[in-house]
């Protein structure tokens, strides 16, 4: 079965987050791919209910499986209920992440001093130890413990594909998110880590960095109650050249080239921007 130039027939996929709502759109496109996927998450219900979805669409071979990606003896105990299913894990995709309204500010620029003290502004000075934490575990640790513990048997494989999920922010910083961010940023770092590291194995490790695609999640953001853009879509559709939103859609055709071995078997520790242009674009 072949879905954008990839056959993924008999490979068995492993994708965290795979119930949130662009990890979903991955495990369809492997499924269309023809692998075996094998969905992480905390959320049993939302696990549930992707793999009803997905069966109703004629896809068997998926399971889910509840996993706390940032637990490694949860996800040891997933890997072992995964091989037993399905067999040992050919792709990666380290998709869980987010951020945590503790670690962003509540303006872009700190201009008056009487913030500080503001209890409905939250200032630089205000960002909360436990949030940022809270973001840097949740993005660095929760793409670092799936990744010791799958590439376990990925290590012995004739090919194996590990891809991360960066962001925009990891290239530069957005206001108001500065752990997210920074958290990012080291995702990238951490991609070109484990493609040096694992160069002399059959393991080709690699990330996307989604630009700015509209959804259920961010759609309190983009827009106003009225459904018109806020003033930050606004903000950032004028910084994309390509001027508007991503579909979730347009990644698959880079995570299928990324997990396909005839396509990219000598690409590895690249970041590519899916954005519209928002990473190549100066504002002027």
């Amino acid at each position: 079965m072949s879905y954008l130039g990839a056959d993924l027939t008999g490979k068995v996929a492993v994708v965290t987050g795979g119930s949130g709502i662009l990890g979903r759109d991955f495990c369809r496109a492997l499924l269309k791919a023809g692998a075996k996927v094998a969905i992480l998450g905390i959320d049993e219900k939302a696990g549930n209910e992707v793999v009803e979805i997905f069966k109703g669409e004629g896809y068997k071979d998926v399971i889910s499986i509840i996993c706390n990606a940032l637990d490694k003896a949860d996800v040891e105990k997933a890997r072992l209920e995964i091989n037993e299913t399905f067999g040992t894990c050919d792709i990666l995709i380290n998709g869980a992440g987010g951020n945590h309204p503790k670690g962003t500010t509540s303006k872009e620029f700190f201009e008056d001093v009487d913030d500080i003290v503001n209890e409905d502004v939250v200032s630089f000075f205000d960002l909360d130890k436990s949030g940022i934490e809270f973001v840097f575990s949740l993005n660095f640790m929760g793409t670092l413990i799936p990744s010791q513990v799958f590439a376990k048997d990925m290590v012995t494989k004739e090919s194996a594909s590990i891809v991360n999920i960066s962001s925009m922010n990891a290239f530069t910083p957005l206001t108001k998110i500065p752990a997210y961010s920074a958290a990012k940023s080291a995702i990238n770092n951490f991609t070109q880590w484990m493609a040096v590291h694992f160069s002399k194995t059959n393991i080709r490790v690699n990330a996307i960095a989604p630009g700015f695609f509209e959804t259920t999640q961010n759609h309190a953001l983009l827009r106003n109650e009225d459904g018109t853009y806020s003033e930050r879509a606004e903000k950032i559709l004028r910084n994309s050249p390509m001027g508007r939103f991503g579909e979730p859609e347009e990644l698959m055709g880079t995570l299928m080239f990324l997990v396909n071995q005839e396509a990219s078997s000598f690409i590895t520790g690249v970041v590519i921007p899916v954005d519209g242009g928002f990473n190549a674009y100066s504002g002027v």
